[in-house]
């Protein structure tokens, strides 16, 4: 039973076909695989970057509620962002001197 070469050429042609498939499949194209494989790792970094964008924006909008809401909210930033003080409240600041060799009075 010998084989025919025409059989023999059209399977040659089928797998040269089918491996030049492949070969475009993994190396080839605008997208190979290695592509694929790193845009999908970017999409995992970037979906993390938006869940931590998520959360802080959570987390401003809940301390928007209590600046509208919350005395004690407002006075907290008042005090430590502004350094605001009450009617008859002294404020005392501590001045490292010895941590630059600058006068601290001085202008």
């Amino acid at each position: 039973m010998a084989l025919e070469p025409r059989r023999v050429v059209a399977r040659g042609v089928g797998l040269l076909v089918l491996g030049v498939a492949a070969y475009y499949a993994i190396w080839g194209g605008e997208y190979t695989l290695f592509d694929l494989g790193r845009l999908g790792e970017a999409q995992r970094v970037e979906a993390a970057r938006l869940a931590e964008a998520r959360a802080a924006a959570d987390s401003l909008n809940a301390l928007i509620d209590r600046l509208e809401d919350d005395p004690a909210t407002i006075e907290a930033v008042a005090r430590e962002q502004f350094g605001m003080i009450r009617e008859g409240e002294v404020i005392y600041r501590f001045v490292d001197i010895e941590g630059d060799g600058q006068d601290p009075a001085a202008p």
